[in-house]
């Protein structure tokens, strides 16, 4: 049962640099870029990331809509100045 996952429509975070972008299938995936020393986690709006952490945490316990976390992680990568696909492309 460790390898449980809390699926989230899937997105592309541009954590590695320009144009490098890293997938993320999960809940899981996104605690883990907030977490990961790449994200510049207090440099541009701290509320957002603790928002987006915050959030995370409570979709993997499956007490909030793994879309809510979702929703909350483009916040906080778009305050951090970092693109997500397809949502910067989505018309």
């Amino acid at each position: 049962m460790d390898n449980l996952q809390t699926p989230i429509r899937p997105l592309q975070v541009e954590i590695d640099g320009m144009a490098k972008y890293r997938q993320a299938r999960s809940v899981e995936d996104l605690a883990a870029f907030l977490l990961s020393e790449k994200w510049p986690h207090l440099e541009n709006d701290p509320a957002a990331f603790h928002h987006a952490l915050a959030t995370s945490m409570d979709a993997m316990q499956l007490y909030l809509d793994p879309e809510v976390a979702r929703q909350a992680f483009v916040e906080a990568a778009h305050a951090s100045q970092m693109h997500i696909l397809p949502d910067d492309t989505a018309g």
